[in-house]
């Protein structure tokens, strides 16, 4: 995974609670990263999760993966890259890296699969496509 700086990011200071006995950040906390990173990139797109739902779909993540590429400690400020990988159908990749503000050090990258679901049968249906319209537009804006 070489996904590094992308056009949307979200800064996020390590706090003490997210550290581990060896004072870096616990591995888990890393998706905790990606999740707000994800969910601050749909607001700047201007399609919210509650949008999704308003219109008549869900969203199930189906799969996440983390690569650890050094460490980030209390306190250190991070720069949460997200953009859009990959539509499919009815999936969608997310894509992530956790870089250090200070000096650009690149700390994590990762994905998150998720696929767009019918609230009442929970089986896979099109991404909708205002959806996929405002992830175009932002990401080929000002590129």
């Amino acid at each position: 995974m070489t996904i590094e700086k992308s056009k949307f990011f979200t800064q996020l200071r390590v706090r003490f609670a997210e550290t581990d006995l060896q004072g870096h950040v616990f591995f888990g906390n890393y998706l905790i990263y990606f999740d707000e990173a994800l969910t601050q990139y749909q607001h700047a797109i201007g399609v919210t999760f509650q949008d999704l739902l308003n219109a008549g779909v869900d969203m199930f993540y189906i799969r996440s993966e983390c690569e650890y590429k050094s460490r980030a400690f209390f306190e250190d400020v991070l720069n949460v890259h997200a953009r859009v990988g990959s539509i499919g159908n009815s999936s969608i990749t997310f894509e992530f890296a956790a870089i250090k503000a200070h000096n650009d050090e690149l700390v994590a990258t990762g994905k998150i699969v998720a696929v767009i679901i019918d609230p009442q049968t929970k089986k896979p249906t099109r991404v909708p496509e205002a959806f996929r319209d405002a992830i175009a537009k932002y990401e080929n804006q000002n590129s």
